[in-house]
């Protein structure tokens, strides 16, 4: 059998259907690149990724094949030999694009691409994912729906079966107790990310960083036209500050999985998102002209709060109100379940073949990656009271600076090492054998207070002990211990650095030098946590800071 793909999105739709055929010797699957797309560059690297066999155009139309599957009907695919199946590509069928096909035909459904030649190879099996599609065709196309079956949502089915894994996608992003913030954008002039091109980074620079985590999901097209370089590259203050940029395949679901909020232009991520969960959405560009009235993204987009600033991101995501995420996707799923499993049917079934007792067509997501860059120095705003103090952290130089710069010795720059009023280190991951040199956690604030004259204040960070806190002027180090918060069964727990800041603006603003325990307390936005201090032992001052594995929130 033969998968065809014109582009990487289709390609990535069609892997999720592969399983369908697991565990059976008779079927070889194999792929080619469709000519023609303005989008199929990265069509061969991601079937190499994957590890697929991959047949020159030319050789794919040479031969006759038993199974042609692709996710789009436009371009060469119909001079392909064999029996036909043509799957969605996308939810909902929410656009029309402009200069291509009928000016007012869903771009998917359109008459042009599936009305085929009487020379081409007819469509055997054109599956949708909802009644309403296959009545919109069969209005305008009756012919173009005679073969034409509702079987609802491969990728949606590993959505639905991936959720319950949805804490481990969290913990493998890093997400901890923070609110994950997502932002998903469409291809095309009318995208989030080419009519609003500067929102990742505002927000990613402006949202507090210990109560927020943000991912940006970009389609694949839009990757295709830039291409990862250039797109990393416009998108770098917004990475350098901690942001997910999710990958194209697979990934983007796990992250969505993961999400607390979505933001979202017209594009159908959104409804995916939805049909998982009833969570919070907000809307970007409403006014789209390729967005079809009626539609599942169109009516959703009309009853979900609209972003009107970044300042006003917060209180947008308190404004949602249950019900249209989950009204929109059930606009544009059916047979929610079952739909990989009645594909796998109709599709034996064209094979004239049995299908095998073993074997299944569902596949959990990955894991998603983790940021691979993240802020290492922080403007620290505090307000100090006699009981502790509240903190927002936000990265160095994007706003006012604030009570003191806190930053991450051996991850930030010298010039702003040099600036800090805070140092701090984090322990390096356990190597695979000792270490022949270590610094212990008071002989490094020493050295640190030594070596920057600048700074009022060295830290050594652990994760589940406590941290030492050395004090220009101060006589002894303190231990700096920051106890989880119970939040309905759960522990949270913040970053140790955030804590430290908050200990840190106290002792400065208070001019104490506490010689009995203290309990503080850290408000990071709407979270409290207790933070015991106290002077340091000289075994906690003699904590080989080697020894402990850390990672970075």
């Amino acid at each position: 059998m033969l998968f065809a793909a014109r582009s990487a999105v289709a390609l990535y739709r069609l892997l999720d259907v592969s399983p369908v055929f697991s565990g059976d010797h008779r079927i070889t699957r194999l792929f080619t690149l469709v000519p023609g797309s303005d989008f199929g560059v990265d069509v061969l690297s991601a079937i190499e990724a994957v590890g697929g066999r991959t047949v020159p155009w030319s050789e794919a139309r040479a031969r006759t094949h038993d199974l042609v599957v692709a996710a789009s009907p436009k371009g060469d695919v119909p001079m392909l030999r064999g029996t036909h199946v043509l799957l969605p590509h996308g939810a909902g069928f929410n656009k029309s694009i402009p200069e291509e096909g009928s000016a007012d035909s869903a771009s998917g459904l359109d008459p042009v691409y599936l009305l085929r030649a009487d020379d081409a190879a007819p469509i055997a099996l054109h599956a949708v994912a909802h009644p309403d599609q296959l009545a919109r065709l069969a209005s305008v196309a009756p012919r173009a729906a005679r073969n034409t079956k509702v079987i609802g949502d491969p990728t949606l089915e590993r959505i639905l079966a991936s959720y319950p894994l949805r804490d481990r996608y969290r913990a493998a992003l890093g997400t901890g107790p923070r609110k994950l913030l997502v932002l998903a954008s469409t291809w095309g002039p009318e995208s989030l990310i080419r009519r609003h091109p500067g929102l990742p980074a505002r927000l990613a620079t402006q949202l507090p960083h210990d109560e927020y985590q943000l991912a940006l999901i970009v389609h694949p097209n839009e990757r295709s036209r830039l291409g990862t370089y250039e797109l990393t590259e416009r998108l770098a203050p917004a990475l350098d500050a901690g942001m997910i940029l999710a990958s194209p395949h697979e990934e983007w679901a796990s992250v969505l999985i993961a999400a607390d909020a979505l933001v979202t232009d017209h594009g159908s991520t959104a409804l995916y998102y939805a049909a998982a969960q009833d969570r919070p959405l907000v809307g970007v560009s409403r006014d789209c002209a390729e967005l079809i009235p009626g539609s599942p993204m169109e009516v959703l987009l009309r009853h979900i709060p609209e972003l009107a600033s970044v300042e006003a991101i917060a209180d947008a995501v308190r404004a949602y109100r249950p019900g249209p995420g989950q009204a929109a996707a059930q606009a544009a799923f059916a047979h929610q379940g079952s739909a990989l499993t009645r594909l796998r049917t109709e599709l034996y079934a064209l094979l004239g073949l049995t299908p095998p007792t073993l074997g299944t067509p569902l596949r959990l997501l990955p894991d998603p990656a983790p940021a691979t860059r993240a802020a290492t120095a922080f403007d620290v705003h505090a307000d100090v009271t006699a009981e502790g103090a509240r903190i927002v952290r936000r990265p160095a130089g994007t706003g006012p600076p604030g009570h003191h710069l806190a930053v991450e010795h051996g991850a930030a720059s010298e010039q702003l090492t040099r600036s800090a009023g805070l140092l701090y280190r984090r322990p390096p991951p356990s190597p695979d054998a000792p270490a022949d040199l270590s610094w212990s956690a008071g002989g490094w604030t020493r050295h640190a207070l030594a070596e920057y004259p600048g700074c009022r204040a060295a830290a050594a960070v652990r994760r589940d002990g406590p941290c030492l806190l050395d004090v220009r002027g101060h006589p002894q180090p303190y231990t700096v211990q920051v106890e989880p918060r119970s939040e309905g069964g759960r522990l949270a727990r913040i970053d140790p650095a955030a804590a430290l800041s908050a200990v840190h603006a106290w002792l400065i603003t208070h001019r104490t030098q506490p010689a009995a325990p203290v309990s503080l307390t850290c408000h990071t936005g709407e979270r409290a946590v207790r933070v015991l201090l106290r002077p340091a032992t000289a075994d906690e001052a003699g904590h080989d800071l080697g020894s402990v594995r850390w990672a970075r929130p």
